[in-house]
């Protein structure tokens, strides 16, 4: 099946075995052939989402092939390897408030004036305009947002769009406008599958029912979704339950990440998951993607060195509540305010950055990359202080 055509480009996708072959044909082919291997690798042992005669959907994370959204995936894994890198994820927080008090939560802040609809629709057609394939809304909230799926709609068919949600006030009918607005998946947070202890790390009772409630209306919506689950001392014992949540749930994927030393964690540098918790990360997710059931993406493992690397300022843009735009949700520094500069111009700092040269795994577990922004990180740090 083609997947994927540009004039000097065509990519191919087979069955084999269990998992899924891509194949390229055309001038380009020698080019794109190590990222094509590198892809293949991980399709190699694992279940897509779905796969029909017309079309495959991978994961959550990456578009549905064949799509305009997809191309621009595999152009942008080529633009990493020859140095020319785009980013391809852009996500923003569109909300700040949120009914929830988690002991986890990396937001700068809760209060004051929400970034206006027209600075969110000129930065997603800036972002648009670089190459970005994945769209995220994020918050705080993004469901308190009531011009949420207007501005869902402003992506269009050359990229996808996601949003995060702790599942409050995703109603059946929030979910059909979003559907209908053309959001491509949400990802409904989750801290544990025990009811008791969610509600504990959310801060708040009821916050299980919110989510539970969320992910039933997404599905009757016919909106792909992904159960999203920040690993941690606290909660990598129960993986196993957690996939069994995702299973009776009927959701589509379950993304496994990694708690960051920052926000309110950052006094818990002690509680952040250890070397040998990323290889059982890495484990599960091989074993559970040659089972029945939902996809599984562990997240430390799939962006590791030896895979595709970690995307903070390499391949993400985050943006804050208050327009500052980031490497990535979990790493505080600034490289100016969205209401001030394009996102060109942000990207062209970014992407320079010394720190961002070359691929690696997450740095905000690194002590040197800590120490040598020690004040930024402080500032944070201190700003969740003044919130609490």
């Amino acid at each position: 099946m083609q997947i994927a055509k540009k004039p000097l480009l065509r990519i191919e996708a087979s069955a084999e075995g269990e998992g899924i072959r891509l194949s390229a044909r055309g001038p380009a082919a020698l080019l794109a052939g190590p990222i094509i291997e590198q892809i293949n690798r991980v399709f190699a042992t694992e279940k897509p989402i779905s796969s029909g005669p017309d079309r495959f959907i991978f994961s959550t994370w990456i578009p549905p092939a064949p799509s305009a959204a997809f191309d621009r995936m595999l152009s942008a894994q080529v633009g990493a390897m020859i140095r020319r890198p785009v980013p391809d994820q852009f996500s923003i927080a569109v909300m700040k408030a949120c009914p929830n008090d988690c002991l986890h939560c990396s937001a700068p802040s809760r209060q004051g004036e929400v970034l206006r609809s027209d600075v969110i629709k000129r930065a997603i057609s800036q972002a648009l305009e670089m190459g970005s394939y994945l769209i995220t809304f994020d918050g705080g909230e993004p469901m308190l947002r009531r011009d949420l799926p207007d501005l869902v709609s402003s992506v269009d068919h050359r990229a996808v769009a996601a949003s995060f949600t702790s599942g409050y006030h995703l109603t059946a009918d929030m979910a059909r406008q979003l559907k209908d607005a053309g959001l491509y998946a949400v990802r409904i947070s989750i801290d544990s599958p025990i009811e008791e202890k969610h509600d504990h790390f959310r801060g708040r009772r009821g916050a299980f029912q919110d989510a539970l409630s969320g992910i039933r209306n997404a599905l009757e919506a016919g909106l792909l979704v992904d159960l999203f689950m920040v690993t941690s001392p606290h909660n990598i014992d129960s993986l196993e339950e957690a996939f069994g949540l995702a299973e009776d749930l009927g959701v589509h994927e379950l993304s496994l990440y990694e708690i960051v030393a920052i926000g309110r964690w950052a006094s818990h540098q002690d509680e952040v998951l250890t070397a040998g918790d990323v290889a059982r990360l890495e484990s599960f997710h091989k074993q559970k993607n040659r089972m029945e059931g939902p996809r599984v993406s562990a997240l430390p493992y799939l962006l590791s060195a030896e895979m595709f690397g970690c995307f903070a300022g390499r391949r993400w843009i985050h943006v804050d509540g208050d327009g500052v735009a980031l490497p990535c949700a979990y790493m505080p520094l600034d490289f100016g305010n969205i209401k001030e500069k394009g996102l060109e111009e942000i990207w062209r700092e970014m992407s320079r950055y010394p720190w961002f040269k070359g691929r690696c795994s997450c740095q905000m577990r690194e002590a040197g990359f800590r120490e040598a922004h020690a004040e930024a990180l402080g500032k944070q740090q201190g700003i969740h202080k003044d919130i609490r």
